[in-house]
């Protein structure tokens, strides 16, 4: 490892992170080892412990940086003008299938990847991706609520229903993509998001 390489970087920390979670994406956080994380990331045992107490840490680390880095694209496609809330929605949906249809293991969403793992093997992880997922489902209830109000979405169940049952109705589609390996699970989503949103 060349220890000036990792000198020289600006935010080591990030560096620790962006290159776990490639790694992770990929293979799970249980299928990588810390010496793989070390290696990828070109940094010291010591330097990871100096910003990660364990992996566990690291890994609720990861999870949150991951939910930053999330909600700040939503932000970006809230501040887009001239869409409407039902817009944003199927905008949001599409950039979903894109993402787990892609070849960069670090766009495929944690969330599918390691929702099971984490929730058996560290508390302090699961409470990261819950309230990361509960932050999403706030921002697609916004979407509802705008569409219901601008007329774009005419089902007038509660905002937070309908985000919470499109949400969990992808993740589901998300698994079964993983299983049949191709894109029929998310289209027929599609399909159902466009049904239930008129």
């Amino acid at each position: 490892m060349n220890s000036e390489r990792t000198e020289n970087r600006p935010d080591t920390r990030q560096h620790i992170l962006d290159c776990g979670q490639q790694l992770i994406a990929a293979k799970g956080f249980v299928g990588v080892g810390l010496a793989e994380i070390l290696s990828a990331a070109e940094v010291p045992k010591g330097s990871f412990y100096h910003y990660f107490a364990s992996k566990e840490a690291f890994g609720a680390a990861l999870l949150d940086a991951y939910f930053d880095a999330y909600m700040a694209r939503l932000t970006t496609l809230s501040a887009h003008p001239g869409l409407t809330g039902a817009q944003r929605l199927l905008t949001y949906f599409e950039r979903w299938i894109e993402t787990q249809q892609g070849k960069d293991a670090a766009q495929y969403c944690l969330i599918v990847k390691l929702a099971a793992e984490v929730a058996d093997l560290s508390d302090s992880m699961r409470h990261s991706m819950l309230a990361g997922t509960e932050r999403i489902l706030r921002q697609l209830a916004d979407y509802v609520s705008a569409g219901q109000a601008d007329g774009s979405i005419g089902n007038p169940h509660p905002a937070e229903e309908l985000a919470q049952w499109l949400y969990e109705a992808w993740l589901g589609a998300s698994l079964l993509a993983k299983l049949r390996r191709d894109r029929s699970s998310f289209e027929a989503a599609m399909t159902r998001t466009r049904e239930l949103l008129n």
